[in-house]
């Protein structure tokens, strides 16, 4: 007897995470893995004058998130945030 398919593999987030970030994430809510604190994204202190960019918590100035830019791609390191909570809307 097999076991039941426990897992599915990450294409499975395709649809989820595109209703997740198609809005404005800075009312997005962030936890800082470092000293906890919990602020909206807007609050974060952001450093945007190299080829990407670095936001920082706004109380122990730890690095919160990386966003670097390309044609045709994107790269989002989120390692600084414990978790990050959004709004959805009710018919989602």
């Amino acid at each position: 007897m097999t076991e039941p398919m426990l897992w599915t593999d990450g294409n499975a987030l395709g649809g989820p995470l595109r209703d997740v970030f198609m809005m404005d994430i800075t009312a997005a809510t962030g936890r800082c893995v470092t000293c906890g604190r919990t602020d909206p994204i807007a609050q974060a202190r952001l450093f945007d004058h190299a080829p990407g960019m670095v936001a920082r918590c706004s109380n122990c100035d730890q690095v919160l998130l990386r966003l670097v830019r390309a044609p045709g791609r994107a790269w989002l390191d989120l390692q600084g945030l414990a978790f990050l909570q959004v709004a959805m809307p009710e018919d989602v």
